[in-house]
Parts: structure tokens; C-alpha cells; sequence
């Protein structure tokens, strides 16, 4: 069993924890983020689509592993054995959909 340590400083005075804020902002753009930060892709993920097959742009599955990892932290999450495939992080759609099963979900406009 992996252990991951659980970020619930709440000193800016907010009130949220850092994973709270983070799950009421933009799903999407905390993946990109996440994958700009740890995909090593040759490109920014800003220029990919959501259906973009990240492993053709160039995620190796060592760097997928950290992308899982750093997913895991910022969504404050875990990624079930089930979902520990290629095909959940083979494009932004998909981890998207990963996410939501997981019961992320992007706050409402």
C-alpha cells in the first residue's frame, strides 16, 4: 500500500484546504497543469486536445507513473488497481473520466 501524504494547512485563512480549492477550480486545466509539471512531453499541454493520444506526443509509462502520482496529490485521490491501465491515461479525456468515477467534478459555472 502506497502512502502519500495529506496537505490540510489551512494557513492562508481561507478556510479550504489546498485539495478543496483545488477541486473547485478547473478540472481540466489542474490535469494540464499536472502533465506540463510531470509528463515531460516535448510539448505544452496547453497545445494538446483532449483527445490527443498522450503516449504518440510522448508520455513514456515511467512519466505516466508520475503523472498518476501527482493526480493522485492534487485531486487528494487514489487511483484504484481497476483503473492502473495505459488506456486512463492515454489522453486528457480519458484521465478526465478517470477523475470523475473517482468522484472529481469540475465546479459549476
Amino acid at each position: 500500500m502506497r502512502k502519500r501524504r495529506r496537505d490540510g494547512d489551512l494557513a492562508d485563512g481561507s478556510g479550504q484546504t489546498p485539495v478543496l480549492r483545488r477541486l473547485m477550480g478547473d478540472v481540466d486545466a489542474t490535469i494540464r497543469e499536472v502533465l506540463d509539471a510531470h509528463g515531460r512531453l516535448p510539448v505544452s499541454a496547453l497545445s494538446l486536445s483532449e483527445s490527443d493520444n498522450l503516449y504518440v506526443m510522448g508520455l513514456s509509462s515511467h512519466a505516466s507513473v508520475n503523472v498518476m502520482l501527482a493526480l493522485e496529490d492534487a485531486f487528494d485521490i487514489e487511483f484504484p488497481d481497476a483503473l492502473l491501465r495505459k488506456s486512463t491515461f492515454e489522453s486528457i479525456a480519458a484521465i478526465r473520466d478517470a477523475l470523475g468515477w473517482l468522484g472529481v467534478v469540475a465546479a459549476p459555472n
